[in-house]
């Protein structure tokens, strides 16, 4: 067995992560965050699957000058 690294806790709202707090479930949709009804669902079916955090990454659209 292996000894965890002492770590800093901090909270993601209601989440704990690090210094002793249970584990977390994360992940990162993967929908276009054009499409919110599509990302929402995915987000739901995340949730009934016991994830904790959730992450929705923007691409920021650059305009020519």
């Amino acid at each position: 067995m292996f000894e965890r690294k002492q770590t800093r806790q901090i909270s993601v709202g209601k989440i704990k992560i690090g210094d002793g707090a249970p584990i977390s479930i994360q992940s990162m949709t993967n929908t276009k965050t054009q499409d919110a009804t599509a990302t929402i669902e995915q987000i739901q079916k995340l949730a009934a699957q016991g994830c904790d955090i959730f992450r929705i990454g923007v691409h920021k659209r650059l305009s020519k000058v």
